[in-house]
């Protein structure tokens, strides 16, 4: 059975700049067995309900402006899986969650970025699932739940988002800058509660954790860990599989999360 992961998927420039975060992203496809469908939560596809894509071939959307001319000429055409998203779908309904289904929206970039380097040759079935942040951490706990089964079905499901993310603290910084405090404290603070399964600590992080509001001023690059998170099951464990920030505000933290009575998956 799958993991369910939660990436840092960071600026799109990651594809083309050499940072430990790209570089374990590289390998990290080939550690784990070839799935059938990726599904990805992104953080850049915010919607009124869960909605699921469903498409023959992805389209490679560039959701970005300012950025060098190179990255808009990045492609990621990983076929679709129409069939999977009905699945999905009817998922949802069963766990009293109304959903969409979208047949025309491609891959914005919190998919392919770090798909492209996890694996490069886009052949893998790949779908999205959206997040609703208005309605908060428990529901988006809820929606992982109600697709675990899909991780015993060959989908790797990927939440895919950042551990920190406060953009208005860029100030220019070099790509290897260190961490503040105020980034590793938070991201520390998850670390720990994660490790010790503090479930309740964690939907109540926005009050618990140190920071919170200053690393996530508005929620939905956090949003994705806990649908991953909830796709493990009652009985979850995580292990933290990457932890490095670039331009220092942007912890690059990885994770994933399983059931505790089936081990450490390898």
């Amino acid at each position: 059975m799958f993991p369910s992961l939660f990436l840092s998927h960071g600026a799109p420039t990651l594809p083309l700049t050499d940072t430990p975060a790209r570089r374990f992203l590289r390998g990290l496809g080939g550690q784990l067995p070839r799935p059938k469908a990726v599904l990805v939560i992104s953080a850049h596809w915010e919607t009124a309900q869960p909605t699921v894509s469903a498409v023959t071939r992805n389209d490679t959307i560039h959701d970005f402006y300012g950025f060098p001319r190179e990255f808009y000429q990045l492609r990621y055409p990983a076929p679709g899986a129409p069939s999977l998203a009905k699945e999905i779908s009817d998922l949802l309904s069963k766990a009293g969650l109304a959903s969409g289904i979208d047949e025309s929206r491609g891959l914005d970039h919190g998919a392919w970025v770090p798909l492209m380097l996890m694996y490069p040759d886009a052949d893998i079935p790949v779908l999205q699932l959206s997040v609703q942040p208005h309605l908060g951490v428990a529901h988006h706990l809820r929606i992982g739940r109600a697709l675990e089964k899909l991780r015993g079905e060959g989908v790797l499901m990927i939440g895919s988002g950042s551990m920190t993310h406060d953009l208005s603290e860029f100030r220019g910084q070099s790509l290897d800058a260190p961490a503040p405090d105020w980034v590793n404290g938070f991201a520390d603070w998850f670390s720990d509660r994660l490790a010790m399964r503090r479930t309740e600590d964690l939907l109540d992080y926005r009050r618990q954790a140190p920071f919170a509001t200053k690393n996530h001023p508005s929620e939905e690059h956090l949003l994705p860990i806990f649908v991953s998170l909830g796709a493990a099951g009652a009985n979850w464990r995580a292990e933290r599989l990457h932890a490095s920030s670039t331009y220092g505000i942007l912890r690059m933290d990885v994770y994933a999360f399983f059931d505790a009575a089936a081990g450490t998956p390898r």
